[in-house]
């Protein structure tokens, strides 16, 4: 007999945030319940498309294992509520809202496209860009918000619609 475990639920995402095609793709199991633990952080892989699943504190959230900035792999990051860490860039994301909560160090373009300077960790001085290719890269790499894969529990097993 199939069920859906009552005690852990999909967070609640904003809707215009669904992956292309996921609305409409069949569940497949990723893992169960029990491996992934209050703040957790893992990745799982769907043939090419690797998915960080977070445990976070509104529920269980999937979206690409790729930090928005850059496509670092946020499943070695870290997890404060619904904050992901990226361990790249120190840029952290809102996992509830799908914006960024603490732009990267080196800067670059927020979502709406306005730009954000360059910072440093408190006590360490902001690093000198020199001009150039690399320079402009960072300048003009957008920050992209997640784009999030349904989630649902069903008997003990987290499951996470794919597109095909």
């Amino acid at each position: 007999m199939s069920g859906r475990d009552p005690h852990v639920a999909a967070a609640p995402f904003p809707a215009r945030l669904v992956a292309p095609g996921a609305s409409a793709a069949a569940f497949r199991a990723a893992l169960p319940v029990a491996d992934l633990p209050l703040g957790g952080l893992r990745r799982v892989s769907f043939d090419d498309l690797d998915v960080l699943l977070a445990h976070t504190t509104g529920g269980l959230v999937a979206v690409e294992d790729r930090c928005p900035h850059m496509a670092v792999p946020l499943s070695v990051g870290r997890l404060e509520g619904c904050i992901v860490y990226c361990p790249l860039h120190n840029g952290a994301f809102d996992l509830a809202s799908g914006d960024p909560h603490q732009m990267p160090s080196v800067g670059g373009l927020n979502p709406d496209g306005s730009p954000s300077a360059p910072w440093s960790p408190s006590g360490v001085p902001v690093k000198a860009d020199v001009q150039g290719p690399k320079f402009e890269a960072r300048r003009l790499t957008r920050v992209r918000r997640f784009r999030y894969f349904p989630v649902r529990v069903v008997d003990g097993a987290i499951e996470v619609a794919i597109p095909a």
